[in-house]
């Protein structure tokens, strides 16, 4: 009996305390682990609570099911044994109990082990379930993070930017300021400087003096279109008083009598109300004479008569006077002088002048003057005529304060026979006038038709020499 009890009850530790100690570390893992399920959601461990109390009641009934089933066996064979080993009912029935007490302690620790493990392991997940949501809420929070601060980054560009707007904005509303400052003020001095020459030129109108008028880049390309100049060629005006004989001359210079077909119209009113352009009857002259209407009509004041009629677009003007020597020649000499345009000084109707101061000194046609005679009152009053007109002259240019120069004096008669080439015998300075017209024309345009205009001035000095010679 004693061997069989060893047999059957071997000797190991009391498995009721292992199973204590298990049930304790299970029991404080349990705990651990729902103090950071409480930590985390309350709520998810009221729910693993109330499985777990379904879950135990439902192994505790089958625990009591097997339990039943087994006292039920266990009845069974002790009956059996009751009936085979009735000596030794005692002893198992002891041991039976033993047994049992045992299986019982075993199923209840390995039922605490299993709850235990379940716990934990619930916890274990409901643990990574929450550091993964905890990771991800991480994630969302650093994403939001990094895009708010990526937000208030771009509010801060944009900021800035309208800040550097704004500043730009302001410099600019100040530079404008200065400049509409700067525009005030020129504004201002340019009216000042405008009244100041209004009442310089008012002053000066008071005191006799006539303004200076500078014609615009405007008005001379328009004059040039009226007057249709063209740079080949050379562009003469014949301007001066009216009645000084412009037109005579000019037909004069054209090798026209004053009664030719495409003459200048002459008269003794003013016949000229417009400028008329007459270009040399001759091709190979480049010459295009003007007639200027006269100066000093009620028409055209002296002052403006220079800016009116458009002579600063002229290569040449000659300045015609018959009697005296006037303010409106002096207006446009100091006018040329303004716009470096060569001038020429030109006394017209030299003949009559002459005729004039011979009757003076007793001449008288219907006389019977000897030949000799009458060449003696020409000659003189010739002589008388010459003195006295450039001594007007210069003491007009004098008086202008304009330097002095040569006075042409010449007759358009005289003038139509050297052009034309018949060796007239009363001359004085038409000679001298064409030739100085010419080379003035040859200098001016030295270089645009050199060859062309060179062999045309060899060909009429030749001319003038050969009358000249005779």
């Amino acid at each position: 009996m004693g061997v069989w009890f060893s047999r059957l009850w071997p000797e190991e530790p009391n498995p009721s305390f292992v199973e204590i100690e298990a049930r304790q570390r299970a029991e404080a893992a349990a705990e651990h682990a729902r103090r950071d399920v409480e930590a985390a959601e309350a709520e998810l461990k009221r729910a693993i609570q109330e499985h777990q109390k379904s879950h135990e009641k439902a192994m505790e009934d089958q625990l009591a099911a097997t339990q039943a089933a087994q006292a039920q066996a266990f009845e069974e064979m002790m009956a059996t044994m009751q009936a085979e080993r009735a000596a030794n009912e005692i002893a198992r029935e002891q041991a039976h109990k033993e047994m049992m007490e045992m299986v019982q302690a075993e199923r209840a620790a390995n039922e605490a082990r299993f709850r235990a493990e379940t716990a934990a392991h619930a916890a274990n997940e409901e643990a990574k379930q929450t550091a993964a949501e905890a990771e991800e809420e991480r994630k969302r929070t650093t994403v939001a993070r990094e895009r708010d601060n990526n937000h208030a980054q771009a509010v801060q560009e944009q900021a800035k930017k309208m800040e550097e707007a704004a500043e730009e904005e302001k410099r600019k509303a100040i530079a404008a300021k200065e400049a509409a400052n700067a525009l005030k003020k020129a504004a201002v001095e340019e009216l000042e400087r405008a009244r100041a020459v209004r009442e310089e030129a008012e002053r000066k109108l008071a005191e006799g003096i006539q303004p200076l008028v500078t014609p615009t880049p405007e008005e001379v390309r328009t004059n040039k279109l009226l007057a249709r100049y063209h740079e080949d060629l050379f562009h003469i005006a014949v301007a001066g008083a009216a009645g000084g004989g412009k037109s005579s001359l000019i037909n004069a210079f054209r090798g026209l009598h004053n009664k030719d077909i495409g003459s200048a119209a002459t008269g003794i009113t003013e016949t000229t109300m417009d400028i008329t352009r007459y270009p040399d009857p001759n091709a190979e002259y480049p010459y295009v004479w003007y007639d200027v209407p006269g100066a000093g009509t009620p028409k055209i004041p002296e002052w403006q008569y220079f800016n009116t009629q458009g002579l600063y677009i002229y290569d040449c003007i000659i300045v015609l006077f018959d009697n005296r020597f006037t303010m409106t020649d002096i207006a446009i000499l100091t006018n040329c002088r303004r716009f470096k345009i060569p001038t020429y000084i030109v006394r017209s109707k030299a003949d009559q002048h002459i005729h004039n101061i011979m009757k003076d000194m007793g001449y008288d046609s219907d006389d019977d003057e000897s030949e000799v005679q009458k060449k003696r009152y020409y000659h003189v009053a010739r002589q008388e005529l010459i003195e006295q007109t450039r001594q007007s002259v210069k003491d007009n240019l004098e008086d202008a304060n304009i330097p002095d120069q040569k006075v042409y004096i010449v007759s358009h008669e005289a003038m139509l026979g050297v052009v034309k080439a018949k060796r007239p015998k009363k001359v004085i300075d038409e000679i001298e006038l064409l030739n100085d017209l010419i080379w003035e024309a040859q200098t001016r345009r030295l270089g645009r038709r050199e060859v062309h205009v060179a062999t045309v001035v060899k060909d009429m000095l030749q001319s003038l020499t050969a009358i000249t010679g005779s």
